[in-house]
């Protein structure tokens, strides 16, 4: 009995170690590759940004027209 659970944990211990390998090597890898996104801006987010300060500067010229026909009444 023991023979068998000690073959059954041999049989899976060379995929976990390998598996783990794989994971350590990699590590690096996906770290280097996050912070990279992190650091950079995409043309989604670029464009996402821009409209938002074309939609400010229009309100801003807005409020400022406004506020300049109030005042020749």
């Amino acid at each position: 009995m023991r023979l068998t659970i000690l073959a059954c944990i041999l049989m899976t211990l060379p995929g976990c170690l390998v598996r783990t390998a794989a994971d350590v090597a990699t590590a690096p890898i996906k770290a280097g590759s996050k912070a990279a996104d992190w650091a950079t801006t995409s043309q989604d987010e670029a464009d996402r940004q821009r409209g938002r300060e074309i939609r400010r500067e229009e309100e801003r010229r807005g409020r400022e027209c406004r506020r300049a026909d109030s005042e020749n009444c």
